[in-house]
């Protein structure tokens, strides 16, 4: 059964800034022959690396909010500059919007069961294309 990883997206203030982001960082790649896909760089690597793999997100928390998620599609050890192992979570192409969340600060990441995911928007039957604090803003007074 697929666990997923949850993670605050530090430095972004909104989701198509994140996605304008990472698809600038995808035709750098492709430019260079590389990979395209995009990934983040994490001190630890998960423990339950098969139960990520098997079908597993990664869930962006843009200013306290769950907003987003992208598809794990490989977990790569990769030494940085100081010698230390890291672990290259590489995710899917697709960022996928999903229901609004909130969320409290957190260091690192952290596991999110399947049953604690928010729905994807397009399963949820529209809202894909409001804002994300427009979204945020109708959870909590209660209208979505």
């Amino acid at each position: 059964m697929a666990v997923h990883l949850i993670k605050l997206c530090v430095g972004v203030d909104r989701l198509d800034q994140l996605q304008d982001w990472q698809s600038a960082r995808m035709a750098e790649r492709l430019a260079r022959g590389a990979r395209p896909n995009p990934y983040h760089v994490t001190r630890m690597t998960p423990r339950r690396a098969d139960e990520v793999l098997d079908g597993g997100s990664l869930y962006w928390v843009i200013k306290r909010v769950v907003q987003a998620r992208q598809d794990i599609i490989a977990l790569e050890e990769v030494i940085g500059e100081d010698g230390i192992k890291r672990c290259r979570l590489v995710l899917g192409t697709d960022l996928v919007p999903t229901e609004p969340q909130p969320r409290r600060p957190f260091q690192g990441w952290r596991y999110l069961k399947a049953s604690d995911a928010p729905a994807d928007l397009s399963k949820q039957g529209g809202g894909a294309e409001l804002p994300g604090e427009l979204r945020a803003h109708l959870r909590e007074i209660g209208a979505w």
